[in-house]
């Protein structure tokens, strides 16, 4: 279950006030609305007492010239209508997750979406994880900037190639995280039996970045290596079968705890990205106990999850070795590519 449902146009209340800045914007903007409830088609939405957020993605496959430089025919993703209700949860970085992950999960080469200019901050999240300016749109509502993201170009920037993740010259290893954390932060790696799990909409579930804190020494790892999330046994279950691996970040920060002057400046740095709530980070700043911070992108949910009998068997992780953060070999991560299922669109090698 997902606080981000996708549901039909016929489902979704078009005179909810959400909607008055939209038809302000884009005349004709309810027969529109109707036209695509006519064609049973759907979109993304998160209501919450009200409608906070709206996202209406469909395939193209024509040239089209009101847009300068005109687009010549080609498939790709278009992001038809995009807006959120900003609310300190930092909801317009999980809709731009799932504009990406459309992208890559349907092979497009190519998304983009037209804003006006005075919707500068979602401008500048589409900037932080790679869509460039393009050119601009003319049309009843007036001029729109239109921005491009392209899965095929490189940049060696881990924000901009997001949710790419480079695999040379760079160290790899295995972060276990405990159930009860795991799945708030990394929502799309969700175990079918998490089934009664509610994806909330909070500032740590719905950001790219994440913060965790762990006991282990992290200190030989640095921006741009990579981490296989372990997320450990639940409770009274066999680790064999029920300890996985999930997904795949890359790192953009590693911090000790001893690095922040005092309370308040750890607080500030963890709160927005990290799934801990106040009691706990009192907690772990007073007992130091978790002495590194890790902060990370949110790159790729495996399509199939690894239990920890496959990571013994078939990757060659040790199983009398005390899994916190284990080194991974280029070789053993390549096997955990491959054993879960990850598409080759989303390696730079």
């Amino acid at each position: 279950m997902d606080v981000i449902e996708r549901k039909k146009f016929s489902e979704i209340n078009l005179e909810d006030d959400f909607f008055n800045s939209l038809k302000d914007d884009y005349p004709g903007f309810d027969i529109w609305f109707n036209k695509k409830s006519k064609k049973d088609e759907s979109a993304f939405i998160l209501d919450d007492n009200g409608i906070q957020g709206f996202l209406y993605l469909k395939e193209e496959n024509d040239d089209d010239t009101s847009i300068i430089p005109n687009l010549r025919k080609q498939r790709r993703l278009k992001v038809g209508t995009f807006k959120i209700n900003a609310h300190g949860t930092k909801l317009g970085e999980r809709f731009i997750k799932i504009i990406i992950d459309e992208m890559f999960k349907k092979s497009y080469k190519e998304a983009y979406v037209t804003i006006f200019k005075k919707h500068d901050s979602l401008i500048s999240l589409l900037l932080k994880y790679g869509f460039e300016h393009y050119g601009i749109k003319n049309s009843k509502a007036g001029i729109e900037d239109v921005y491009f993201k392209y899965s095929q170009k490189v940049y060696e920037d881990i924000f901009l190639d997001y949710p790419k993740i480079n695999i040379k010259n760079n160290k790899k290893f295995m972060l276990s995280i405990f159930p009860k954390y795991h799945t708030r932060m990394f929502p799309n790696s969700q175990l079918k039996t998490e089934k009664d799990h509610v994806v909330e909409d909070t500032a740590f579930t719905n950001s790219i970045q994440k913060i965790y804190l762990s006991g282990a020494n992290l200190s030989a790892y640095e921006k741009g290596d990579i981490i296989v999330i372990y997320r450990t046994a639940d409770k009274g279950k066999k680790a064999e079968y029920s300890s996985v691996a999930t997904s795949i970040c890359v790192i953009n920060q590693i911090k000790h705890i001893s690095e922040f002057k005092d309370y308040n400046e750890f607080y500030k740095y963890c709160a927005k990205h990290s799934v801990f709530d106040e009691s706990e980070l009192k907690c772990f700043w007073k007992t130091k106990k978790y002495k590194y911070l890790v902060k990370m992108l949110y790159s790729i949910a495996l399509n199939k999850r690894i239990i920890r009998r496959k990571l013994i068997e078939e990757v060659g992780i040790d199983r009398e070795q005390r899994w916190v953060a284990v080194q991974l070999s280029d070789k053993k991560f390549q096997k955990i590519l491959e054993l879960g299922e990850v598409d080759e669109s989303f390696i730079i090698d």
